[in-house]
């Protein structure tokens, strides 16, 4: 009887081993995601639920009152929300191909065998990145204002009219650019040095030169990052906000309903009605959702398919 208690006291100790180091290891992490995306969410969620109605005519103390789903009904059925996706739609169809396209070009030069200095040049493309998104909004406004701006003066004196914040979408795309080709000029610079050497030399064997190698072998290759990169982009999209708010005093064209973020944060901060800025909140955390869900799914499938391809 002692015997098989011990025994039982090993097993149980073996399974606490097994699994203590991991679950301590994670529990800083399910803490901090619950703190900081589960609580907020369901905050939200609850917000929406509510709106904030006033007795008599508007003067009393305001009240909030169980309304049911009528907050994201006026989301939806606001034209300037929708029309805020539509102006992401456009910021995508505009960013996402000359970053995707500037990134890789950079990326494939750097994994040449003739690129020299290539740590030096990796570090300063990835430098505009770590510049904060609204320092770096306030560098390109000022860049971009007529009457101060040192570029619209070269400009000008060169007889070249522009107006930058006339046209405040490629004006957007500019900055995110470059904050952005950076960073994932590195991701793809890191799949390109992934590639088997054998393979690259096979091709030179072949007779492929340097363009050649690069269409037809590298980027075959690295697909799978590409797509992840702009997958991952269009989730990021959805959060534009800061350069268009900063934009927004010195862009005539930028509204404070711009982007979803921006009415979010303009139905709650200018106008008080909490209950809206949630439920458009909540809406913008489900789309954002969803294309995670489609990320996933992409990932995993490319995976298995390369894992049964090796088998």
């Amino acid at each position: 009887m002692t015997g098989r208690t011990h025994d039982s006291s090993r097993a149980t100790g073996r399974r606490r081993g097994r699994y203590g180091a991991p679950a301590a290891l994670i529990a800083p992490f399910l803490v901090l995601f619950t703190a900081a995306m589960l609580v907020p969410i369901g905050y939200a969620g609850y917000l929406s639920l509510f709106t904030e109605q006033r007795s008599g005519l508007g003067f009393g103390d305001a009240e909030a009152v169980f309304d049911g789903l009528a907050n994201y009904t006026r989301a939806l059925t606001d034209p300037a929300y929708r029309d805020g996706f539509l102006t992401i739609a456009r910021y995508c169809l505009l960013y996402i191909p000359v970053m995707i396209g500037l990134s890789l070009i950079v990326a494939l030069l750097l994994d040449s065998v003739y690129a020299r200095a290539k740590r030096f040049f990796q570090l300063a493309l990835f430098l505009p990145h770590a510049v904060p998104g609204i320092i770096a909004a306030l560098i390109w406004t000022y860049l971009y204002t007529p009457g101060i701006s040192p570029v619209i003066d070269a400009l000008g004196g060169a007889g070249a009219q522009i107006d930058f914040l006339g046209h405040p979408l490629p004006a957007v795309v500019n900055i995110a650019v470059w904050e952005w080709t950076g960073y994932n000029m590195i991701i793809f610079f890191a799949a390109l040095q992934a590639i088997p050497r054998e393979v690259q030399e096979a091709a030179l064997v072949d007779g492929a030169g340097a363009l050649r190698t690069a269409v037809s072998i590298k980027i075959p290759l690295i697909k799978a990052s590409i797509t992840m990169v702009a997958l991952f982009t269009v989730i990021g999209a959805l959060q534009l906000f800061t350069e268009p708010m900063i934009l927004r005093g010195a862009a005539p064209g930028v509204t404070t309903t711009w982007t979803p973020n921006m009415y979010a944060y303009t139905a709650a901060f200018e106008h008080n009605d909490y209950g809206l800025a949630a439920a458009s909140s909540v809406l913008l955390a489900l789309v954002a959702a969803v294309l995670s869900f489609i990320v996933t799914r992409v990932g995993r499938g490319r995976s298995e398919r390369r894992t049964e391809a090796a088998r």
